[in-house]
């Protein structure tokens, strides 16, 4: 799923038009406010301007410190899914469980330093687990090892029935060990746009993916 954090902004509509016909399954939209990470990004009149230009499902990453002020703007603007993080909100499942009334599915992301357990209590109003693979805040960052032990505890739990995420640093050679691990779906921003022919990148992607796990 193509992060548009690292597209060019200058040219928005072609970009998403360049990787919407290689059959992505989404977009992802992070945004974030310089207070629950260092960085600001994008807001609400993108993703309407988005919406605007794709039919493709909106998948917006919600890096704020009070969700629960924006979710209905963000739905309303378009927004598919909405994935929050337990750092930023003590009690995360009446958030959740707004996003679900609105007709949205109800994301809960994870930083690597924070153990499952501080989850365990919201996985029953989750439809997306997004396994950060780095800290929040700014693209083009390392992958760190430890996602792909969440991502193996989370699928192997016959308790878990929501999407399995990742985003941070997943590439070319990452994306297969993620699979591996049981991640569903793949954020991958600068390892598209930074390279100059995404339908041949896309599709190596997903082919090294489906290789992990005998996918066709």
């Amino acid at each position: 799923m193509p992060s548009l954090l690292a597209c060019d902004f200058g040219h928005l509509e072609p970009e998403v038009h360049a990787v919407e016909v290689t059959g992505v399954p989404g977009l992802h939209l992070d945004v974030m406010d310089g207070q629950f990470v260092p960085n600001i990004s994008i807001g609400v009149p993108i993703v309407e301007a988005v919406r605007r230009i794709t039919d493709l499902p909106l998948d917006v990453h919600l890096m704020i410190s009070d969700p629960a002020k924006y979710i209905e703007a963000f739905r309303k603007a378009g927004a598919d899914s909405m994935t929050i993080h337990i750092e930023a909100v003590p009690d995360p499942r009446p958030v959740l469980d707004k996003i679900r009334s609105l007709g949205a599915l109800a994301g809960l992301a994870i930083n690597p330093p924070t153990p499952l357990s501080a989850i365990e209590a919201c996985l029953p109003h989750c439809d997306l687990i997004l396994v950060m693979s780095v800290m929040p805040g700014f693209g083009g960052q390392k992958f760190e090892d430890i996602a792909l032990d969440k991502l193996r505890e989370l699928s192997n739990r016959s308790d878990v029935d929501a999407l399995l995420e990742v985003d941070g640093g997943v590439g070319l050679e990452t994306v297969g060990p993620c699979a591996e691990a049981g991640a569903e779906l793949f954020v991958a921003g600068t390892a598209i746009f930074k390279t100059g022919d995404y339908p041949a990148t896309i599709e190596q992607l997903r082919s090294n993916a489906q290789s992990m796990t005998g996918a066709h």
